[in-house]
């Protein structure tokens, strides 16, 4: 019977020293929990009043918090006489070979850090990036989101957008849009450069400084070819370039300048052949 009792009050004793860990793991974890919220809220309200990108602030409060809970985890295996030592190198391990695994999406995701810190362009931009063109939708954590011109979304991985060259074409207030226009040979090339000038400044959205730019740029067979660039804003490029084109043919057409057609000499040779 005393032999019964001993082990009784041992049970009692392991059953309330265990208890009394469990109990204290929960309120360590609701209190550690509570803890790091509270860190993540006040972060979130000092990065806000420095007009963080919400971007920037997305990474920066899921880093903190993933790091918080592991050393929360940590803490409370501690606790429990768990050694961490073989833990924390499990997760180093872990780690590194995730790194090595992912080396890619790691790039990425640096890349994308340091797009938000420098701000090369922002949703809604025109951008010509990683040998894409169209309008900036989501900068992500790995990658772009570039709606182009055609409607096709297309993502671009944000290590090659940030080591490939960037254009973006909506950070000036204008732009210049590049058209060409063939000419005759016999056609009088300075009254055509001043009536292209002319009739350009009066197409809708072009600004009338910069003013309309018409100069010979190259001389075919056909004739000179002129460079036609009016200014406008990157909103309005292609309704200047299709209308800009179409001004063009019906300017010409209805001044009479002569159409550009290939021209060959052809030599004929009039003198008889000798006699036999």
């Amino acid at each position: 019977m005393e032999n019964m009792g001993q082990y009784q009050q041992l049970a009692v004793t392991y059953a309330t020293e265990f208890g009394t860990k469990i109990i204290a793991v929960i309120i360590f974890w609701l209190v550690g929990r509570w803890l790091i919220g509270l860190v993540g809220r006040m972060l979130q309200g000092v990065l806000e009043k420095q007009k963080v990108d919400a971007t920037l602030m997305r990474y920066i409060g899921n880093f903190v918090a993933v790091t918080l809970n592991i050393i929360l985890v940590v803490a409370i295996l501690g606790y429990c006489g768990i050694q961490t030592t073989t833990f924390a190198a499990l997760v180093a391990g872990i780690g590194i070979a995730i790194g090595a695994a992912w080396g890619g999406l790691l790039s990425n995701l640096a890349a994308g850090i340091f797009l938000v810190v420098l701000h090369p362009f922002k949703v809604g931009d025109f951008v010509t990036v990683g040998g894409v063109t169209g309008t900036v939708k989501e900068i992500g954590l790995f990658v772009t989101s570039i709606n182009t011109p055609d409607n096709v979304l297309t993502m671009v991985g944000n290590g090659k957008v940030f080591s490939d060259n960037i254009q973006n074409y909506t950070a000036n207030p204008f732009r210049r849009v590049e058209l060409k226009c063939q000419l005759a040979g016999s056609a009088d090339h300075v009254a055509a450069m001043q009536l292209l000038r002319d009739k350009l400044a009066t197409v809708p959205n072009v600004l009338s400084q910069p003013p309309v730019e018409v100069e010979i740029l190259e001389f075919t067979l056909v004739g000179p070819v002129l460079a036609v660039r009016p200014f406008c804003h990157n909103d309005n490029y292609w309704q200047v370039y299709f209308d800009g084109n179409r001004t063009i043919r019906e300017s010409l057409a209805t001044a009479g300048f002569p159409a550009p057609m290939p021209a060959q000499m052809v030599l004929v040779n009039s003198t008889p052949p000798p006699a036999s």
